[in-house]
């Protein structure tokens, strides 16, 4: 389950397997403050995107397509937090599948311009996910450098029954990791690891419940903790060593939470 196998300095292949994540997005109230806290910390530049949804940019690393920020409808009760999207050859049989396997869609199949189509829907354990059908927008083109998503994590209660749902509606493969004190399956898709479930029980922080974490590689993680302190981010766990390098927890100012990983592996 090494995060190095799902990685690589190289752009993505033009398909991306379905079941690995391919884009991640954050709805916010304030879009304009947003950008500023994330262009400073991360060092992103903003594109308009498709308005689908309301007013939408897209964030670039050197040109290139990161991730996405949008404004959230005043009528639209989703959770302020960064969403991973699962890619899709088939938006309206995956769209199915959720339903049937125990999970509900929210929002969609939506088409977003002549980018591709979308879902917002949750799992069974109520965690928040995308899944992307793409035409002209292929996702996330950057990984392996500072700024770029390098993981997504799935918090939950437990991994048995939530496995068989990623792996029915995506087609995925879970392998649990052998532990005698840790509930963990990771998610291939294509042969490779592209995604981690992990069971923590009660644990889970009450205001939250199950949810996706997203890993956003940076050079050095206590600067980019203090950084993100100094622009009204929070420090939700500090730099600490894991098995796949140093980690922070963190929240923006509107409270979104995501990680902070030095040299994944």
């Amino acid at each position: 389950m090494t995060m190095t196998e799902a990685r690589g300095s190289a752009a993505p292949p033009a398909r991306h397997t379905p079941g690995t994540p391919c884009w991640v997005s954050l709805m916010v109230h304030g879009l304009a403050a947003t950008q500023e806290f994330y262009g400073s910390l991360f060092g992103w530049e903003f594109v308009p995107g498709p308005q689908q949804l309301g007013p939408y940019v897209r964030a670039l690393l050197g040109g290139q397509e990161v991730a996405g920020i949008g404004q959230l409808p005043p009528d639209r009760h989703l959770p302020v937090a960064w969403t991973p999207y699962l890619a899709s050859d088939d938006i309206d049989l995956t769209a199915e599948s959720v339903r049937l396997c125990g999970g509900t869609v929210g929002v969609g199949p939506l088409d977003a311009g002549d980018a591709g189509r979308l879902v917002i829907g949750s799992d069974p354990s109520g965690a928040v996910f995308g899944v992307w059908q793409a035409a002209a927008h292929l996702g996330t083109s950057v990984a392996g450098v500072p700024g770029t998503p390098a993981w997504h994590e799935l918090l939950t209660f437990e991994t048995v029954s939530v496995a068989k749902f990623y792996e029915t509606v995506f087609g995925c493969e879970g392998e649990p990791v052998a532990s005698a004190d840790l509930d963990y399956v990771a998610l291939h898709a294509g042969g490779r690891p592209v995604a981690g479930l992990h069971g923590v029980g009660h644990a889970l922080p009450r205001d939250r419940g199950p949810h996706w974490m997203t890993y956003f590689e940076v050079a050095d993680v206590t600067a980019s903790a203090r950084l993100l302190t100094d622009l009204g981010g929070h420090v939700l766990a500090p730099p600490h060593d894991s098995p796949h390098g140093s980690v922070a927890t963190v929240a923006d100012p509107e409270g979104a939470r995501f990680s902070l990983i030095e040299n994944p592996r």
